[in-house]
C-alpha cells in the first residue's frame, strides 16, 4: 500500500493505493482518499536566556573593544536611530566567550520545560534549533543544541538564516504537530554575534589599518545583541494558565527580488563571491570577507516588504487589523518602527500604537531569537487574556523575507501560570563540605582549595542533570525515584569493594591509613540492604533491582574506580571518598527530604539517604585524618585533585545515563 499525503485546510487527505486486494472503487480504480483532522497546535510554554547583565549604551565597547583603540564614530548616530538602551553580551570585558550558542539555546530550552506544568522531558520527539552562525561551520546547530540540552533522542531540524530563521523553526515544529506526526515538539532560536565584533578581529585586517572600520560593518556592532528563546509545542493547551493557539504561519522570500542586503562570507559583490574560494581562510579574514555587513541603503526596502504582504494577507482575510489585540513586530531598530507605521497610515490600514509590543530598547536586536523573548515576556509577565488575538511580523533583511504568525489566546486566568513559574528552585547555592586541616601546611591548605574549586563545579552542574534537576523542580515522580535506586545500587556495592581493594595496596609502612581504609569499607559493606529495603517499600521488584545491570555511566565510574584502586601506593582515591562522601555529607540529607516531601513518603522508605546524610559526616572525619597525614607531598595532593574531578565527572555521567543499559 502506497500512502500520499496533501493538504486542504482544516483538513489533510491521505492517498492509499490498494494493488492486488480486489478493494476497488466502482469503475475499478483501486485509489482511496480518506480525510483526516488536522492537530490544533498550541504554544504551551516559552522559556528564554540573556547572558549576563544587561549592558547600557556606555558600556558596549567596554565588551565589543575599541578598534586601534579609538571609540567608534558611527556608535551615537547608530544609537540614536535603533533607540536601543540596554542589551546583553555573552562575551566578557576581555573579550571572551562566557557561554556557546548552543549552549544558550540549550538554557532557553531548559526554561521553557521548567515553566511548563507538566514534566516534558520524555515526551519531546522534535527539535527545531535556528540561528544566524552557529559555533560550528558542521554539524548542523539543531545537533548542537540537542547535546547540550541532553534531551532524549528524537528527530531535528537546523534552520540557518538570519531573523526569519527563528520562525522557520516555529513553522517546522507546527506543521509536525499539526500533522500528527508528533505530540510535543520544541522550537528555538539562539544568536551569538558579539563574539563576530571583536576589535582584534578588525584590527587584524589589512584593510582597517589606516582607515576606520566600514559603516556597512560598524551598524551591525551597535545593532546586535546575544540571547536565546525557546517554545513548546503542542496538541493541546497547557492543563493550567494560558497558552497560545496558533491560527497559522506564514513565511516569503523575495530572494530573486533584491540582491544580498545583510551577509557574511564575501566581499560585496566583488569576486572571489564566496569566502571559499579565497586561496586561503587567512587571506578571506584579511579582506574583511567574513565581516558580517548591512547594505545600508537597501535595507530601506526591508519594511515595505513587511508591510506589503501585511496588505496581502487583509486582503486574502487571513488577517482583520481591528481583530488584532497585540502586534508583536521584530523591528531591528526604531527607525523603521516609525517607517512601518507611515507605511500602514499610506495603504490606509492603522493599528493603534498602543497595540504595539516590543522589548528592543531593553533587551536589544537578538535577530533570530528576538520574537521568542518578545512573546516569553508578554506571555509570562501577565499581559494577555484569554481570547486576545496575538499577530507576529519578522521582516529580515539578508535577502528580504517576511514571516508572519496569528496566535489566540486560550486558557485559564495568567495567574495560574505564575503560580506554575514561581515553584521554588530548591537548589541551595554551592557549597562544599566541611573539611579540617592545618592552615600553616601549605601543601594542605592548596588542596583543600581546590578540592573545594572542584566541588562547587560538581555541585552546579548536579543542579543541571535531568533526574535531579525534576527533583529540584518539584516534579520527581515515584519512577524517577525507583530508577535512580535501581541505577546506584550497584555503584553502591562496589564502593566497599575498591576501597577494601585500596586498602590491599597501601604499604605496611602506612598501616593507619591502611587501617582508615579498611574501616570504611567495612562500614559501607552492607549499605546496599538499606536501599533494597527502601526499592521495595515503594513498591518495586526486589528480584528487578538485585538483578538489574550497570548503566554505561556506572560501568565507566566503577571501572576507572577499581583500576586506581589496584595500584600502588593509591593515596589520590582520596579524590574519589572527597565526590563520594560529600554527595552523603552535603546532599544525601537534602535529597532524601525532598524525595519524602515530594512523594508523601515515610521516612523509612528513604532511610538509605536520609542515613548517609548521618553517617557520613564520622566518614569525612576519616577524609581530615589522610589529609592531614605526613606522607602528603605536592604531587600527591596533585593526584588526589585529578582523581577528585574524574569522579565527579563519571558519577554525573551515572546520573546522566539511568536506564542507559
Amino acid at each position: 500500500m502506497n500512502v500520499f499525503a496533501y493538504q486542504l485546510a482544516p483538513w489533510y487527505y491521505i492517498k492509499l493505493e490498494l494493488a492486488d486486494t480486489g478493494d476497488m472503487t466502482d469503475d475499478g480504480d483501486t485509489t482511496h482518499y480518506r480525510r483526516c483532522a488536522m492537530n490544533p497546535v498550541y504554544i504551551t510554554s516559552i522559556g528564554k536566556f540573556l547572558p549576563g547583565p544587561p549592558i547600557g549604551n556606555d558600556e558596549m565597547e567596554d565588551y565589543l573593544g575599541r578598534v586601534g583603540g579609538r571609540g567608534s564614530k558611527s556608535k551615537r548616530r547608530i544609537l540614536e536611530q535603533n533607540r536601543i538602551r540596554y542589551r546583553h553580551y555573552a562575551i566578557d570585558k576581555e573579550q571572551k566567550s562566557r557561554y556557546s550558542n548552543a549552549e544558550m539555546a540549550s538554557l532557553a530550552i531548559r526554561d521553557a520545560i521548567d515553566r511548563h506544568a507538566e514534566s516534558l522531558e520524555e515526551k519531546i520527539r522534535f527539535l527545531a534549533a535556528a540561528t544566524t552562525q552557529g559555533d560550528l561551520l558542521v554539524p548542523g546547530f539543531a545537533s548542537m543544541v540537542h547535546a547540550e540540552s541532553g534531551l532524549p533522542v528524537m528527530e531535528i531540524a537546523t534552520h540557518h538564516g538570519v531573523c526569519a530563521s527563528g520562525m522557520h523553526a516555529l513553522k517546522n515544529a507546527y506543521l509536525h504537530i499539526q500533522s500528527g506526526e508528533h505530540a510535543t515538539a520544541l522550537s528555538c532560536a539562539s544568536e551569538f554575534p558579539s563574539r563576530a565584533f571583536k576589535h582584534t578581529r578588525y584590527e587584524a585586517q589589512t584593510a582597517n589599518a589606516d582607515c576606520p572600520v566600514p559603516f556597512d560593518t560598524d551598524f551591525l556592532r551597535f545593532m546586535l545583541s546575544d540571547g536565546a528563546g525557546a517554545a513548546v509545542l503542542q496538541s493541546k493547551p497547557a492543563p493550567t494558565g494560558l497558552s497560545l493557539r496558533i491560527e497559522w504561519i506564514d513565511n516569503r522570500s523575495y530572494a530573486p527580488n533584491y540582491e544580498v542586503c545583510m551577509y557574511a562570507g564575501m566581499k560585496e559583490q566583488e569576486q572571489p563571491a564566496s569566502w571559499l574560494d579565497y586561496r586561503s581562510v587567512h587571506e578571506a579574514a584579511d579582506d574583511g570577507a567574513v565581516n558580517l555587513k548591512q547594505d545600508i541603503r537597501l535595507v530601506n526596502e526591508m519594511p515595505k516588504v513587511g508591510v506589503q504582504r501585511f496588505f496581502e494577507l487583509v486582503e486574502e482575510g487571513r488577517a482583520d487589523p481591528s481583530a488584532i489585540d497585540w502586534m508583536v513586530c521584530h523591528y531591528s531598530s526604531h527607525f523603521f518602527r516609525d517607517e512601518i507605521f507611515r507605511l500602514l497610515r499610506l495603504g490606509g490600514l492603522t493599528i493603534p500604537e498602543e497595540k504595539w509590543f516590543t522589548n528592543l530598547y531593553t533587551k536589544g536586536n537578538t535577530g533570530a531569537a528576538s520574537i521568542y523573548i518578545m512573546l516569553e515576556e508578554l506571555l509570562n509577565e501577565g499581559t494577555l487574556s484569554p481570547g486576545e488575538q496575538v499577530l507576529c511580523m519578522v521582516p529580515e533583511s539578508g535577502r528580504f523575507q517576511t514571516s508572519f504568525m496569528l496566535l489566540t489566546v486560550v486558557g485559564s486566568a495568567a495567574g495560574d501560570r505564575s503560580a506554575v513559574r514561581d515553584q521554588p528552585f530548591e537548589a541551595r547555592q554551592p557549597a562544599a563540605p566541611e573539611l579540617e586541616y592545618d592552615s600553616s601546611d601549605a601543601v594542605q591548605e592548596q588542596l583543600v582549595r581546590q578540592l573545594v574549586q572542584v566541588w562547587i563545579d560538581f555541585e552546579r552542574k548536579l543542579a543541571q542533570v535531568p533526574i535531579i534537576h525534576k527533583l529540584y523542580r518539584r516534579k520527581f515522580t515515584l519512577d524517577d525515584y525507583k530508577a535512580l535506586m535501581e541505577n546506584v545500587r550497584q555503584q553502591v556495592i562496589d564502593g566497599s569493594q575498591w576501597i577494601a581493594r585500596a586498602a590491599s595496596y597501601i604499604p605496611i609502612a602506612h598501616i593507619d591509613l591502611r587501617s582508615t581504609f579498611i574501616a570504611h569499607a567495612r562500614d559501607e559493606h552492607r549499605d546496599f540492604q538499606i536501599l533494597e529495603r527502601n526499592y521495595v517499600a515503594v513498591g518495586g521488584d526486589l528480584a528487578k533491582i538485585q538483578s538489574g545491570e550497570k548503566n554505561i555511566g556506572s560501568e565507566a565510574l566503577s571501572a576507572y574506580l577499581f583500576q586506581r584502586a589496584s595500584r600502588e601506593h593509591p593515596y589520590d582515591l582520596i579524590g574519589a571518598m572527597w565526590i563520594i562522601e560529600g554527595l552523603g555529607c552535603r546532599m544525601a540529607r537534602y535529597w532524601g527530604e525532598m524525595i519524602r516531601d515530594q512523594l508523601s513518603l515515610s521516612d523509612e522508605q528513604v532511610s538509605f539517604l536520609l542515613y548517609h546524610g548521618d553517617s557520613d559526616e564520622k566518614h569525612f572525619e576519616r577524609l581530615e585524618t589522610v589529609v592531614q597525614h605526613p606522607m602528603l607531598t605536592a604531587d600527591i595532593a596533585g593526584a588526589i585533585v585529578k582523581t577528585a574531578k574524574t569522579t565527579a565527572r563519571l558519577y554525573l555521567l551515572q546520573l546522566e545515563e539511568l536506564g542507559n543499559v
